[in-house]
């Protein structure tokens, strides 16, 4: 019996340090530059933040899966023309706050630089609501993108570079509007 219990407790602290091994977590920050195509928004890419956790897993030294959990600011602004139409919706500008969770593939995991991509979803937390609350009409609760991006990794800092491109009419007041952001910021692996 003492040599099962042994056996089976010796199992279980190898396992334990392999999986930790190969599970990491880390929080991180960056900047958002976003751009919410449509007739009614400006052209232009607003400055906004992106702040939350992430957490990967090692399936080989050049293979991995990473998960996120982000708290995201888009900003955006009503072309002058279309301001009068939502009827002081906007005061020219917009900003929204969303809970975002990209599932990613990531490539060469652990090496200096690796690649990631894969769906992004986006749930509409917060979008600035007026006094008569209009802006919650304006935009749909949920977003659906793809990232692809690249990260510098300098352990236990990260420095990393993404694109999203957004698939989701995210409007809803009538007029079709997607989503395309660029990111930068930096990670810090915890474990």
């Amino acid at each position: 019996m003492k040599k099962v219990l042994f056996v089976t407790t010796f199992s279980m602290f190898l396992f334990t340090n392999a999986l930790q091994a190969q599970l990491h977590m880390g929080l991180k920050a960056g900047a958002n530059m976003t751009k919410i195509g449509g007739n009614a928004f400006s052209e232009d890419f607003e400055l906004g933040y992106q702040l939350g956790g992430f957490f990967y897993y090692n399936v080989s030294r050049g293979v991995g899966f990473q998960t996120e959990l982000l708290f995201s600011q888009t900003n955006t602004k009503v072309r002058d023309e279309y301001s009068d139409v939502i009827e002081g919706a906007f005061s020219g500008e917009k900003k929204l706050s969303y809970v975002t969770i990209p599932l990613l593939l990531r490539l060469n995991s652990e090496g200096l630089i690796n690649f990631t991509a894969g769906p992004q979803f986006s749930f509409l937390a917060s979008d600035d609501e007026t006094v008569l609350k209009n802006g919650e009409k304006l935009f749909k609760k949920t977003d659906f993108g793809v990232v692809a991006g690249a990260e510098v990794n300098f352990r236990p800092v990260t420095v990393y570079a993404r694109y999203v491109w957004g698939f989701s009419d995210i409007s809803d007041f009538g007029e079709k509007a997607n989503s395309q952001q660029i990111q930068l910021g930096m990670g810090l692996r915890l474990f």
